[in-house]
């Protein structure tokens, strides 16, 4: 259905048009979603080429196309190239909106787990907090993308062997997972395994069987 919608509209407006260009964005993300990831890489850097013929390389849809490439070639192992298509939006985003637009906060987000993958988790902690200042300040403290970011932090924090630190935030994370969700949902059940497995790290065994019998009857009532 993308590849129809998009034969029609480069032959009713030209291979630049905005019509044209979405739909060529949103074939890249079916594809990418088939693991096509090729494909998917050709469908988004002709997305790019349009999108800067038309609105310029710091236009929004720009950007969003060049993060798109980004995931992509994270998918394919090419971690250099996506970490500089990461900057680049990274960097568009800040110039266009400023540091704390919710874009350019999911920028560097999207940068964080990169780096942290690349085995950079000093540089990934840094822009984790970042990025939770900034998502706190606009959206409040128990916002989905919030705890998404404390659980960035949080494994910044233990690949580094910050074990008491890394404590604070999924402690956190639990307690807000349990007013939020109940007692029972599966996000407080995998904190506690993650706690779980850090106090077992830190050699706090009767924590650590604690958290692990209360993940247990969770995910049991949960799954069954």
């Amino acid at each position: 259905m993308n590849r129809r919608a998009l034969e029609g509209y480069e032959k009713r407006f030209g291979s630049d048009h905005p019509n044209t260009l979405i739909t060529l964005n949103n074939l890249a993300l079916v594809l990418r979603r088939q693991g096509k990831y090729e494909e998917s890489e050709a469908m988004n850097r002709y997305a790019i080429e349009g999108y800067e013929k038309r609105f310029g390389s710091d236009h929004p849809d720009t950007l969003m196309a060049v993060n798109n490439l980004a995931m992509v070639l994270w998918d394919q192992g090419r971690y250099e190239e996506a970490e500089v298509m990461n900057r680049r939006a990274l960097e568009g985003y800040k110039k266009r909106f400023g540091s704390d637009h919710p874009n350019t906060l999911s920028a560097v987000n999207n940068l964080s787990v990169l780096l942290l993958g690349r085995g950079k988790p000093i540089e990934s902690e840094i822009l984790s907090r970042r990025v939770l200042e900034g998502r706190e300040k606009a959206l409040g403290t128990d916002h989905p993308s919030v705890l998404s970011t404390i659980d960035n932090l949080a494994q910044a924090l233990e690949v580094q062997g910050k074990y008491s630190e890394t404590q604070k935030p999924l402690q956190r994370a639990l307690a807000t997972h349990e007013s939020t969700l109940g007692s029972e949902h599966l996000n407080v059940c995998k904190t506690l395994e993650r706690l779980a497995c850090l106090y077992e790290k830190q050699e706090r065994y009767s924590q650590a069987e604690e958290a692990y019998e209360q993940a247990y009857k969770g995910f049991s009532r949960a799954l069954g």
